[in-house]
């Protein structure tokens, strides 16, 4: 049975505009919920607090914060009508803050575990969220058929993180502190990405 919280969550997600191109409710718990649980596991072992970045309509920081309701996880959303749902929808969640800014303005190693979702291609997304992890804890990066793992691997080297394909996202271990310098700017990591 599902938690009623998250299905007040998919039934609000589904009615909000913009929010998914998915219609079918079925569809949408296979897609934002059962996909964003995939991750379960490798979150449940980062052991401290999460940051979802890009969260847009809460996938997957929603469904793993029902799932991980003694870990802190903060949804970071860039668009403030976006938030606004988000706001909306965390009210259910005691462990769920959300946060209206960008990944590049945020306080470096403040979590054990970053994750993504259609946040921005895989290096990209690497780029923005292996700074936000301490030494040791990991980030996160969803990725579809096309994902390219060699990009990845080198943005994580780079950035003192070392990458592994687990299947539907990347696994990046932050292996060293953040190198100077990052995070770049707002927006550079998309206009000008490093792989």
């Amino acid at each position: 049975m599902i938690d009623p919280r998250l299905e007040r969550w998919l039934e609000a997600l589904v009615a909000t505009p913009g929010l998914t191109a998915i219609a079918d409710p079925a569809e949408a718990r296979r897609v934002h919920l059962d996909g964003s649980l995939a991750a379960l596991a490798a979150v449940r072992a980062g052991g401290g607090p999460v940051i979802d970045v890009g969260s847009g309509g809460g996938a997957p920081g929603l469904p793993l914060a029902a799932a991980l309701p003694d870990t802190e996880v903060t949804l970071l959303e860039a668009s403030r009508r976006k938030c606004d749902f988000l706001e909306r929808a965390a009210r259910d969640f005691a462990n769920v803050r959300v946060v209206w800014g960008r990944a590049e303005e945020q306080l470096p190693d403040e979590y054990a575990v970053a994750v993504a979702k259609a946040l921005a291609r895989p290096p990209v997304a690497v780029e923005l969220l292996l700074p936000l992890v301490r030494e040791g804890g990991q980030a996160l990066v969803f990725h579809g058929p096309s994902g390219d793992a060699d990009a990845v691997r080198r943005v994580a080297e780079r950035l003192n993180g070392a990458a592994e394909d687990a299947g539907p996202y990347y696994v990046v271990r932050k292996t060293g502190p953040t190198p100077p310098g990052f995070p770049r700017r707002p927006g550079i990591a998309q206009k000008r990405p490093l792989a």
